[in-house]
């Protein structure tokens, strides 16, 4: 198994914007074959208030390029993305795996 970690940038004061889009990821995450594991916000008594956390789990690589295929051609994804896009709520994405022990 492996794990999609994807690490986002966010303006503090856009987190309605990002869990706007979190929310509606979650269809077409689920239908490009991703198993949501969660998403995750930064709190007010702890840390940066600018990161937030998404993991995606996928049984093997070329299920994860099947993923990235099918995840680019959902509409509703590429409207949620180009929302976030105009929302200005994310000023980076970076993604990486990492496994469980």
């Amino acid at each position: 198994m492996l794990t999609l970690c994807i690490r986002y940038s966010i303006d503090p004061n856009k987190l309605g914007e990002f869990r706007a889009y979190v929310t509606g990821e979650q269809g077409p995450i689920s239908r490009a074959g991703g198993r949501i594991v969660g998403y995750f916000l930064p709190t007010d008594f702890a840390g940066p208030n600018n990161e937030g956390i998404g993991l995606i789990d996928f049984p093997s690589l070329d299920h994860y390029e099947k993923y990235r295929r099918a995840l680019a051609d959902d509409t509703d994804h590429k409207r949620n993305v180009a929302q976030l896009e105009r929302s200005g709520a994310v000023s980076a994405m970076n993604r990486s795996f990492i496994q469980r022990l």
